[in-house]
């Protein structure tokens, strides 16, 4: 019991940690920050209803449409709601860069749960992977939302501050759908796979120096 909890807590601390260290100006309150994570983690409860419900009920019947809709659009959603109205319009929310800290620890908190749920199901066996897909997948979803609510937060224009939010949202449902599209469908979907987190880490990791750019300006 003990070593599934540390396994399954490791890799969300360990990079919620590396982005929280890289907050080079106004580090965040810790309490801030794990209010974020608690939020994720009591998401997982709720949502892994609905999924249990679409999936037992057959509810929607294209894989496809199944993926982005239960897993892609479902789960960030919940999260963009959770930053929305519990992190957005907070007064530690004050600089760009605060936007990857709190959008990674909501995303960290969510698959660090169903992380530890996951390898109390199957076993230790499969830290290692859950480590280096899942969880850090919904890292990377987690920075780039936050990236574009920062944008929306620290942009005067109005029809520029509607246009990141959107993007927020979009983008993270987009690539957390082809993510789940390509380990559901896919044989061989670790040569798929590889590739294509290199991608998103590159991406995020980009965003987030955008992000501490926009501070030092």
């Amino acid at each position: 019991m003990i070593a599934a909890v540390s396994a399954g807590i490791a890799p969300g601390l360990a990079i919620l940690c590396y982005f929280y260290l890289k907050d080079q100006f106004d580090t965040e309150p810790v309490y801030m920050v794990l209010r974020a994570f608690i939020f994720g983690m009591i998401l997982v409860f709720p949502l892994m209803f609905i999924q249990y419900i679409i999936d037992v009920e057959n509810l929607i019947s294209s894989e496809f449409l199944r993926v982005f809709f239960a897993y892609g659009f479902l789960e960030e959603f919940f999260k963009w709601f959770i930053f929305i109205v519990a992190i957005y319009p907070h007064v530690h929310f004050d600089e760009h860069y605060d936007g990857i800290v709190y959008g990674s620890a909501i995303s960290l908190g969510f698959a660090t749960l169903e992380n530890i749920l996951f390898l109390f199901a199957n076993g230790l066996e499969f830290a290692i992977g859950r480590a280096v897909f899942p969880v850090s997948s919904h890292a990377i979803f987690g920075i780039i939302m936050g990236y574009y609510l920062g944008r929306s937060k620290f942009t005067e224009d109005s029809k520029d501050k509607k246009r990141w939010l959107m993007l927020s949202l979009f983008i993270p449902v987009v690539l957390h759908g082809v993510y789940d599209y390509i380990l559901f469908t896919y044989k061989y979907w670790p040569l798929i796979m590889l590739p294509f987190m290199l991608g998103l880490w590159w991406f995020a990791l980009h965003k987030a120096k955008q992000a501490r750019l926009a501070r030092s300006l």
